[in-house]
């Protein structure tokens, strides 16, 4: 089968199919954290840690978040820092427009046979101010930051160590992300908004809670991005010859 543009059409490259699957899966990552960030979620863990005792707490936008990583840095690896950053922005974007449909259709009026209660419906799905402003920025500011780091331990490694710069850049991109999303959502805004901001021990619980998972998924993803990077390029969908990826 050949990729050819249907008459009347401008003949221009098509995409791969790999490409649009990951800005897929890193744009349906990123909305579903966000429908998903009322519910908080809690993990028993073995051992007592500071702070979170032995359980590990964090919105359930947390496990969704965590793949807009895996997506992000396979398509920074394949496609190059500056494909990566308009994904970013794209992603933001369509963040507000997923917004958007929700309040606009908490706004419409109900039937009166639906099966779902609204006052349910919007408890659920429409997210506070609060976790609006934080999630904004804080995916603003993270998402930024892991392209930069990726492509920095890409540069000084010369294209080796994919694990350590898919690893090494999703830490510390977290580790922003955590720290603006609790802070933000949970202390700042509802002390401007003139509530009352969470106390500092369970700031510091969710926020450990959540890193470490994120922590955890960036680790187990790895191999993961080794077989989707090495896939693609196989395929051909590479924005230019690969570098070496050898440990």
């Amino acid at each position: 089968m050949t990729d050819r543009a249907p008459a009347g059409y401008r003949d221009t490259t098509p995409l791969p199919t790999g490409r649009i699957a990951l800005v897929a899966l890193f744009v349906t990552a990123l909305v579903t954290a966000q429908l998903t960030a009322s519910k908080l979620l809690g993990f028993a863990i073995p051992v007592e840690l500071p702070f979170t005792g032995a359980m590990l707490a964090m919105p359930g936008a947390a496990l969704a978040y965590a793949v807009t990583f895996f997506a992000s840095d396979c398509y920074s690896e394949l496609y190059g820092p500056e494909e990566a950053h308009k994904v970013v922005n794209v992603g933001f974007a369509m963040n507000f427009v997923m917004l958007a449909l929700v309040y606009s259709t908490i706004a419409a009026p109900a039937a009166p046979f639906s099966s779902v209660d609204p006052a349910t419906f919007e408890a659920v799905l429409g997210a506070s101010l609060n976790i609006v402003v934080a999630s904004a920025l804080a995916y603003i500011v993270s998402q930024h930051w892991d392209v930069r780091v990726f492509h920095a331990i890409r540069e000084r490694t010369g294209g080796d160590r994919l694990w350590l710069r898919n690893v090494g850049s999703t830490a510390s991109s977290q580790l922003l992300d955590t720290v603006i999303f609790v802070g933000v959502g949970f202390a700042l805004m509802p002390a401007l908004r003139g509530g009352s901001p969470m106390a500092l021990n369970a700031l510091l619980g969710l926020a450990l809670g959540q890193y470490l998972l994120k922590l955890l998924i960036a680790v187990a993803d790895t191999p993961f991005v080794y077989a989707v990077v090495g896939y693609l390029r196989s395929r051909g969908s590479a924005a230019a010859p690969a570098a070496r990826t050898a440990d």
